[in-house]
């Protein structure tokens, strides 16, 4: 981590900002980094980049991607201790995606009855539900649900686990989410035990651990990572589903979704859907 916590932040154009995205998601030094995209001012164009890095070559790879981007106007600026409360406390309000209803502790008294109220403590991991890659996954699930139910799901890259814990509290008997990252593993076990979710976590990278394939095949697979691992693992997602079952794809920017799409329409996928919120895309595919 860095002695001082620091913020860039980038705005500009669309396309700009977009690109600019895709060359971190590409940076294999950046392969960690935590930032978000969104549209700040849709009149004006305006699209905005967040980024936190934790070391000072994380902060000096960002800088530099962005600085490729010309039409970006970049600033870093000092985070005191006070402002990472304040964003945690009220900058990260619970979020409502169809029937499901993601909060922090600090919201768990404004817990709406008719909902599926997932209570999920990010720490160290990704998915608290606010981030548009999570909520698309979370909307295309309960699409789905109106139309059937899942025995069996895998998610890949659980991060807080939110998903495997949302398909174990809507009737999945069987739930397994893997992360290559240890203490995700260990925060979306957290979670599982506060949300009475048994759900499976392991720590594994791919979908080759005893604890995957012990379970296959899958009804529904979930893969919100980014857009190359997604291309990379396009043939053992389709292995671990069954014939007709459903993979929810995301992490991907809508500039990438094409990519991405035909690696897995290529082994027998058909597109069901595809929901884009911000930048960010979602794909609903089907194993033919």
């Amino acid at each position: 981590m860095t002695d001082e916590a620091y913020q860039i932040i980038a705005r500009g154009p669309r396309a700009a900002a977009e690109a600019a995205a895709a060359a971190i998601d590409a940076d294999p030094l950046l392969e960690g980094a935590t930032y978000s995209i969104l549209e700040e001012d849709e009149d004006r164009n305006i699209w905005r980049i967040d980024a936190f890095p934790t070391t000072p070559e994380e902060a000096d790879g960002l800088m530099a991607r962005l600085a490729e981007h010309p039409t970006l106007r970049t600033v870093k600026e000092k985070l005191a201790d006070a402002d990472w409360l304040a964003m945690a406390l009220s900058g990260l309000p619970p979020v409502r995606a169809g029937r499901f209803f993601v909060y922090g502790m600090h919201d768990r008294g404004r817990t709406p009855a008719n909902a599926v109220n997932l209570r999920i403590e990010a720490g160290a991991a990704f998915g608290t539900g606010h981030h548009g890659t999570t909520v698309g996954c979370l909307l295309a699930y309960d699409r789905l649900l109106k139309r059937r139910s899942f025995r069996r799901v895998l998610d890949v890259g659980t991060g807080t686990g939110v998903l495997a814990i949302a398909a174990r509290r809507t009737g999945a008997p069987i739930a397994v989410g893997t992360d290559i990252d240890a203490v995700s593993v260990r925060i979306a076990r957290e979670n599982g035990k506060v949300n009475a979710a048994t759900a499976r976590f392991v720590h594994a990278s791919g979908l080759g651990h005893q604890a995957v394939r012990a379970q296959a095949p899958y009804d529904l697979v979930f893969a919100n990572i980014l857009a190359r691992p997604l291309v990379w693992l396009a043939q053992d997602i389709k292995g671990a589903l069954k014939p007709g079952g459903y993979a929810i794809l995301s992490g991907l920017l809508r500039v990438q979704a094409r990519h991405v799409l035909a690696a897995y329409l290529s082994r027998g996928f058909r597109l069901e859907r595809r929901l884009n919120r911000d930048a960010w895309t979602t794909l609903v595919l089907r194993r033919g």
